[in-house]
């Protein structure tokens, strides 16, 4: 179980230098300056928010699940977790996060994943990989760019045997976790729009974004 790092009480809503509201099943991006903290969070619970970071002047550099999970020796992401880029590098630092189960293991949903795994009739319905495919557009790249991804607040328990398997979330309304920025970093975000399997309790709900500067 990961230890919550309290946040500081100067970190509110009131003085966040960006505060977004993102839609259930909808994507997003911004920029996180270094020193920066961005906070995600699960407004209603049990919703898996699918992200994914760059560096904000070389896409080229960007985030690495395994070099993370390497790296600390752990298959979750958690508190004190270094997010590595495939550069080897810190992009990001987790400094508090009051669930303790983030996957980085599964992947994103697609339409020919949902076709596997729940059958031709789910081959048209929304998925992660459209959203990122459409955020990342905006900036010059494409699918080739996007890559394993992490899921904040997707309970994926792996077996002994390296088995894995989505199962109900255990995040609660308005459980987050923070990050503080190592560097400049593009953050892109799928607001999972899954109803196939629980990771989002098959009723996909909004998300929050907020981002304080390093002095509060």
């Amino acid at each position: 179980m990961n230890t919550f790092i309290q946040t500081s009480t100067s970190r509110n809503p009131e003085n966040a230098v960006q505060d977004h509201r993102i839609p259930a099943e909808k994507p997003w991006s911004g920029i996180i300056r270094k020193g920066q903290t961005v906070r995600i969070e699960d407004s209603y619970g049990q919703q898996a928010i699918d992200t994914l970071f760059y560096r904000a002047d070389d896409y080229a550099e960007r985030y690495s699940s395994q070099d993370t999970m390497r790296s600390q020796g752990a298959a979750y992401i958690g508190t004190g977790t270094k997010i590595i880029s495939n550069e080897g590098r810190v992009i990001l630092t987790m400094t508090a996060d009051s669930c303790g189960r983030h996957d980085t293991s599964a992947g994103a949903c697609s339409c020919e994943s949902n076709t596997v795994r729940f059958g031709h009739g789910t081959k048209y319905l929304h998925a992660c990989r459209d959203n990122f495919a459409l955020e990342v557009s905006k900036y010059g790249m494409g699918k080739r760019d996007i890559v394993p991804n992490i899921n904040f607040f997707m309970n994926v328990p792996i077996k002994p045997n390296g088995e894995m398997t989505i199962v109900d979330g255990i995040s609660a309304p308005g459980d987050y976790v923070e990050l503080v920025a190592e560097m400049d970093v593009l953050c892109v975000i799928s607001n999972c729009p899954q109803v196939n399997n629980p990771c989002n309790g098959f009723d996909p709900t909004p998300i929050r974004v907020l981002v304080w500067d390093s002095e509060n």
